[in-house]
């Protein structure tokens, strides 16, 4: 509508930084959809398998903050990576109250089979290394914001 109150503007889509972030999230999983289903994991799978990658080992806690997911999407996720073989779960040596999730040989070996997925993304992506490197710092910026401000 042409001549709307000002008092709304902020109420406008291109008004919002949120809309954009979240349409480019939507469509970026979209894009990782069909290299996944290559692989059969799902993105929120694939993101798991990536921590443990790096990691190995992590206690479902950790994990969880590593990712930004609550237990609540992250356990459903960890049962389906454990029956596909990826990942077992088991209570930790150090300390029985914390479950661990441990990396298997075949989760491992999985990682070769994903080792062209960013780069085959990469390419769907027009931006610069330093543009990428630039929206990925402002990212974690406003994640971190915004886990500061709910501790």
């Amino acid at each position: 509508m042409s001549g709307t109150d000002p008092k709304y503007d902020c109420l406008r889509l291109d008004s919002q930084l949120c809309f954009p972030l979240y349409a480019c999230s939507k469509e970026i999983i979209r894009r990782y959809k069909p290299l996944l289903d290559e692989l059969d994991l799902t993105y929120t799978q694939y993101i798991t398998m990536m921590a443990m990658w790096e990691h190995g080992e992590m206690n479902v806690k950790e994990l969880g903050k590593c990712l930004f997911l609550d237990s609540g999407t992250l356990t459903p996720v960890l049962k389906k990576l454990e029956n596909k073989g990826y990942l077992h779960r088991g209570r930790s040596r150090t300390d029985e109250r914390n479950l661990a999730v441990t990396i298997t040989e075949a989760g491992m070996e999985l990682r070769d089979r994903a080792l062209s997925v960013p780069a085959q993304m990469a390419c769907s992506i027009d931006l610069s290394p330093e543009e990428a490197q630039a929206m990925y710092t402002l990212l974690y910026k406003i994640l971190n914001g915004l886990n500061e401000m709910e501790s």
